[in-house]
């Protein structure tokens, strides 16, 4: 300014010519909670901290590998006066068995495969245990309270809450919901649905989706979102697995020689597989030309033994149903980089994914879709020569016509984060018209780039979006002695075309 100079001479005054400019938050960076085999960062520990990786190499690299999933081979039980049939995994000869998994079913490292393949890029891993420790409530709701101080993530998922009793997992998730709308108000939770992998009308375990429904509560739904059925994956394969997934070495034995002495082969050829067989669980010499290391004996088993290999390929069933929140994960980062986070996240189809795990008709979806509770659960559905698509797109507050549909949430969410940070550079500025004027051209000129970019619904910017700012019109004069500055945004966000009515009517023969 003219009075601080004293000294004659030439002062040069450098003015910025362009106002501050709004940057659009990331959208799609999920953080995942749950069990990992460790939790290292080249000696230093990171457990139970939020840590930002952007691929399967990296999360193999801090936090290991695939759990080694246990089972239990037992007889099929008899049937019980009053309770269902029993079921059994699979049959050799004449008899029947069941494979029950032993330890706590560890749901993060496959979720991040899903999330992988199904498009994910940059996330956080919240590791709250090892494998081998009991899977605790406590641990992963304290898991969420880590993510508190941690403003890039948008998504909280928690594949490993339904490994929890029922109770448990409802819990959790309702503190996942109060995380995403009352306490950070800036990312959105995706929900798996407890026993989603069973039919709604299974006698055993009764109507899997009104008792989600019924516990969960109505507190920050439409920050929320859950899908059914779980899904039936390739993520494992037969080639992970051998003999060492299973608990009882001597029932496994014991089941292989009763097919080999109930084959039609010859004695000698029944003499040499048991002879293989009795190496299993055994340690040999190496020095002994009938020496079998562990992979050779396990590529044997798998020749000489169809058994062996049904007991394999059950494992893999098992172990490839999967919740869908991993895959879902993948599939908003998916179409928030290709489309953006105004593209509601369906009619996609989900890649490694064989099928669902139940077949939801279009009659059965009605319900799932449109409720009285407004509690929407949104289906995963094969079509023929389509694969599996995800055939829903709403929140849980389904009744809502604000916030019925995920995206109109994640665009409201991106909105209000990105105007909000940009306008921390005006706080303790003069509250008068030059602030006000900056500030309303700064948050049109971002709302006119979504706009462009399809992301607000108008012909025109005028009928996309409205800023309104100035004493008289959002202020009082009282707001102002206070330091308070009131700025009013109106948005028409997109919705997407759920039901598409065409009607076809004949008209008169007109030649």
């Amino acid at each position: 300014m003219a009075g601080a100079y004293k000294t004659p001479g030439v002062y040069i005054v450098e003015k910025n010519a362009f106002p501050n400019s709004v940057v659009e938050v990331a959208t799609a960076v999920p953080a995942f909670i749950g069990y990992t085999e460790k939790a290292d960062n080249k000696g230093t520990s990171l457990a139970d901290k939020p840590w930002r990786i952007t691929s399967m190499s990296e999360f193999h690299e801090y936090y290991g590998y695939r759990p080694k999933d246990l089972f239990d081979i037992t007889d099929l039980p008899a049937k019980e006066e009053g309770k269902p049939t029993p079921v059994s995994d699979f049959k050799i000869g004449k008899s029947e068995y069941v494979l029950a998994e032993k330890d706590p079913r560890y749901f993060l490292y496959y979720s991040m495969m899903l999330f992988f393949k199904n498009g994910g890029g940059a996330c956080y891993i919240v590791s709250v245990g090892t494998y081998g420790q009991s899977i605790e409530k406590p641990k992963l709701a304290g898991g969420i309270d880590k993510l508190l101080k941690e403003q890039e993530p948008t998504m909280v998922v928690i594949p490993d809450a339904v490994s929890l009793a029922e109770a448990d997992c409802i819990a959790l998730q309702q503190a996942s919901l109060m995380h995403c709308g009352s306490q950070m108000k800036n990312r959105f939770s995706i929900l798996d649905v407890y026993n989603g992998y069973r039919d709604r009308k299974d006698p055993a375990a009764g109507d899997c989706i009104a008792k989600f429904r019924n516990a969960l509560g109505t507190n920050f739904l439409n920050f929320g979102a859950a899908y059914y059925p779980w899904i039936d994956t390739s993520i494992v394969q037969t080639s992970d697995l051998d003999y060492n997934n299973l608990t009882d070495v001597a029932k496994f034995k014991e089941i292989l020689t009763a097919e080999v002495n109930q084959s039609p082969l010859a004695q000698d050829k029944k003499d040499s597989i048991l002879a293989v067989i009795a190496k299993v669980g055994v340690e040999g010499d190496p020095s002994k030309p009938d020496y079998l290391s562990h992979e050779e004996l396990h590529k044997t088993l798998f020749v000489v033994s169809p058994g062996y290999g049904n007991i394999l390929l059950t494992i893999k069933k098992k172990l490839n149903l999967l919740p869908p929140s991993g895959a879902m994960a993948g599939i908003y980062t998916l179409v928030d980089n290709s489309r953006g986070v105004w593209k509601a996240p369906a009619n996609v189809s989900l890649n490694e994914v064989v099928a669902p795990a139940v077949n939801v008709t279009h009659d059965e979806q009605e319900d799932l879709n449109v409720t009285t509770s407004g509690k929407s659960i949104n289906a995963i559905r094969p079509f023929i020569g389509e694969g599996t698509l995800v055939w829903g797109a709403r929140t849980l507050d389904g009744n809502s016509l604000d916030w019925r549909y995920i995206n109109v949430r994640r665009t409201m969410i991106m909105l209000e984060e990105s105007v909000r940070l940009a306008s921390k550079a005006f706080v303790f500025e003069p509250n008068v018209s030059g602030t006000w004027v900056t500030m309303k051209s700064m948050i049109s000129n971002f709302l006119n780039g979504i706009w462009k970019r399809g992301g607000l619904a108008g012909a025109s910017p005028e009928d996309a979006f409205s800023v309104h700012v100035g004493l008289g019109e959002t202020m009082t004069p009282e707001d102002i002695l206070e330091g308070i500055m009131r700025i009013t945004v109106l948005v028409a966000l997109s919705r997407p075309a759920e039901f598409i009515e065409i009607t076809f009517q004949q008209q008169m023969q007109k030649s």
